[in-house]
């Protein structure tokens, strides 16, 4: 539950008027449990389109997805290892688990062989937002392929502000976890191996 005495005062009418942006089919520039990210409907291909575009990033690479919950796990990838639970609980930074035989989501935010990449958030807004919206949102670094990546958001490019649809006014002036979250790669057999730490 979230502690409602700890959040800005606009923190709800944010979560709201970023709600609107993404059942539109929209594109969001938004605070993460990391850094800064690009996000939309993870279900709305189109909406998926539109986040490649803007990154000027080629389709085959595929996008990392957030969930406020790993019960809702199962919805979205066809087998989950029992290990994953562990993983998610033992490991305290932020944590990317790439898992087989994605589901209930948009072609081309899935990698050509069906992984999927999916981090469970802890942050308040993400956490509200997805419980909100109850569907996994894109989230991809916020700026364009091959450029360096901004890790305050001061650092966000002009062209990354105007193209996307909504920019979330929280945690502006905030210095974030400055580090892209640890990747693993986790196999049906329920084997695993680090790809960034």
């Amino acid at each position: 539950m979230t502690n409602n005495n700890l959040l800005p005062d606009n923190f709800n009418q944010e979560v709201q008027r970023t709600l609107e942006v993404l059942r539109a089919g929209g594109t969001i520039l938004y605070p993460t449990d990391t850094i800064w990210g690009i996000g939309c409907d993870a279900t709305n291909s189109r909406a998926v389109e539109k986040v490649y575009k803007l990154k000027q990033r080629v389709e085959s690479k595929s996008l990392i997805i957030l969930l406020d919950d790993m019960e809702k796990l199962s919805q979205y990838v066809e087998d989950v290892p029992e290990i994953t639970f562990d993983l998610l609980t033992s490991i305290e930074t932020p944590l990317t688990i790439i898992y087989s035989n994605a589901k209930n989501l948009a072609k081309n935010v899935m990698a050509a062989d069906k992984t999927i990449a999916i981090r469970i958030v802890r942050e308040a807004f993400c956490r509200e937002l997805i419980k909100s919206f109850n569907k996994p949102i894109v989230s991809t670094s916020a700026n364009i392929s091959n450029d360096p990546t901004a890790l305050t958001f001061n650092k966000i490019s002009k062209e990354i502000h105007d193209k996307v649809d909504y920019v979330v006014n929280l945690y502006q002036d905030k210095l974030n976890q400055t580090k892209a979250s640890t990747i693993i790669r986790l196999f049906e057999s329920g084997e695993y191996t680090v790809i960034r730490k």
